[in-house]
């Protein structure tokens, strides 16, 4: 049987939060834990570590949980996607300045050949995932990001436009831009396009 925390919305429950109560903060990070952090794992492609941006996310959010106004017309989601995504990209900065892109990106790639080998042997040879998580990794935070959530989240473009605090029009060009930048890079490189994010 559910509490009546579980079947709240993250509205009802950020109103519970406003007031102190950590058992709707409790929920409300189990609800979101697992997909916010797929976010941070794409953006970043194992550069950062995601459980230290979610804590910081979920910190803030504690802290200060005024910042969300539902008046505004956007969801929970939405808004604390935006945070998320704005704190990922401040980690990356950072840790791109400690440690070499390239090391990261082998790092992030075995992780990867690991999982499809246990899940399905051979879906994507290890050269060609290691050429599209290169050259997604080589494009502007700003079209990587656009890409991240309409592509690999699956997040409609609508919320994806306001996550980003773009219009639709914006977000559409980032995505264009980012596929054919993806594309070029690995038509250099002489690697055959299987992913299924180009059309």
């Amino acid at each position: 049987m559910k509490s009546s925390y579980e079947t709240k919305s993250d509205e009802s429950l950020l109103v519970r939060i406003k007031k102190g109560d950590q058992k709707a903060f409790t929920h409300l990070v189990r609800r979101h834990t697992d997909r916010c952090y797929g976010l941070v794992w794409r953006l970043s492609s194992g550069i950062i570590d995601g459980e230290d941006v979610l804590q910081e996310a979920f910190l803030k959010l504690w802290q200060s949980p005024d910042k969300f106004d539902p008046d505004k017309g956007v969801k929970f989601t939405t808004w604390f996607y935006r945070v998320v995504s704005n704190l990922t990209l401040d980690h990356i900065r950072k840790a791109k300045k400690q440690r070499p892109v390239s090391e990261a990106i082998i790092d992030h790639i075995d992780i990867v050949n690991r999982a499809y080998n246990e899940a399905e042997t051979g879906i994507i040879a290890s050269e060609q995932q290691f050429a599209l998580e290169e050259a997604i990794q080589s494009l502007p935070e700003r079209q990587k990001m656009a890409l991240t959530l309409c592509v690999y989240e699956d997040i409609s473009q609508k919320d994806a436009a306001q996550i980003m605090d773009v219009n639709i029009k914006a977000l559409e060009s980032l995505l264009s831009r980012a596929k054919t930048g993806i594309k070029n890079e690995l038509i250099k490189k002489n690697h055959i396009i299987k992913d299924g994010i180009h059309g």
